[in-house]
């Protein structure tokens, strides 16, 4: 009896199983029949505006509904975050994150999510190489150079950023842990007097993107020596990378990350990543991102998943190694 009993069990809990396997095929086929959210923790006008609001038409042609923004910035990008991570995982709402989403955790000692557990990755949408530029008056032409004069000069020279836990103050701890040497970071409140600062010759060096520093490199004011990309972007063929410049494994990613919260059913989350693929696909779009300094990039879910672990894990070490302490 006991037998009869718990083979009827297991038959009940089979057949409720296989409805729901069925239930999330059915919403699959169907998904989307209404807007979807996406949520951007940061204020309106920034690079991951421009850059998603070229992809919003494409993507809403794949789909067949809208793209809605949600503008939820403030606490480095983690208000908006702890809203995508805590959102029902049925493809509704997703989020658009830049650097600072792989970053944070190593820098901010009270995270609301897990960034590796608590979001699924629907497609890196492009990778914005940084550009390593120093002021005129520094006597270098390259990195080799550069690592030379920052190890008989150690805590003489200044790298300046928009601030404390961006990618310039990342890439600068990096540089200084790979090349064994103590480029002392400055930071300032924003791209902009951070510039200012060091074509002045305030300060000697700075990571930055290209759109923020290419007409002072064209009219002499500073000096571009390397690209911090995995290999040299398209529209800079002539500019060497950090490991071309000889230093091996330097790769600084300031990746724009399209989410959402994790358990999204596998079928619906490869449909926003097929939208998000569409769109970068197009020749228009990616002329545009190209000439904006950014790379395209449409990779697939797992693909992103693993690029978000191995950011996440790198910054840890490097903010461990460079003696940040988190905040």
């Amino acid at each position: 009896m006991n037998s009869c009993k718990s083979r009827s069990g297991f038959v009940v809990a089979l057949a409720g199983g296989m409805m729901a396997l069925a239930s999330i095929g059915v919403n699959a086929q169907s998904f989307p029949t209404k807007l979807i959210r996406v949520v951007n923790p940061a204020a309106p006008g920034g690079n991951s505006d421009v850059f998603f609001r070229l992809l919003q038409p494409k993507m809403t042609e794949f789909l067949g509904q809208q793209l809605v923004f949600d503008y939820r910035a403030g606490g480095g990008g983690t208000i908006g975050g702890e809203i995508i991570a805590k959102s029902a995982p049925d493809g509704y709402t997703t989020g658009l994150v830049a650097a600072s989403y792989v970053i944070n955790p190593s820098m901010i000692k009270k995270m609301p999510y897990d960034t590796v557990k608590d979001f699924m990755g629907l497609g890196l949408i492009v990778d914005v190489p940084s550009w390593l530029v120093v002021h005129p008056s520094l006597p270098v032409k390259n990195v080799k150079e550069l690592i030379a004069l920052a190890k008989a000069r150690p805590g003489q020279l200044f790298g300046s950023s928009s601030g404390r836990a961006t990618v310039g103050h990342m890439s600068i701890e990096l540089f200084n842990s790979m090349a064994g040497v103590k480029v002392v970071h400055v930071p300032y409140k924003g791209a902009g007097p951070a510039i200012i600062d060091l074509v002045a010759g305030h300060v000697q060096l700075q990571f930055s993107s290209l759109p923020l520093v290419s007409g002072h490199v064209q009219q002499g004011r500073i000096k571009l020596i390397a690209q911090t990309g995995d290999k040299r972007a398209g529209f800079a063929k002539e500019i060497p990378t950090m490991i071309e410049a000889g230093m091996p494994g330097y790769v600084v990613s300031s990746g724009f990350s399209f989410i959402g919260p994790a358990g999204i059913p596998r079928a619906i989350a490869e449909r926003l990543n097929g939208a998000l693929v569409a769109s970068l696909r197009d020749p228009a779009n990616r002329k545009f991102l190209l000439e904006q300094g950014a790379e395209p990039v449409g990779s697939s879910i797992d693909e992103h998943e693993a690029y978000i672990k191995s950011e996440v894990a790198k910054w840890i070490k490097v903010v461990k190694q460079a003696g940040i302490e988190a905040q």
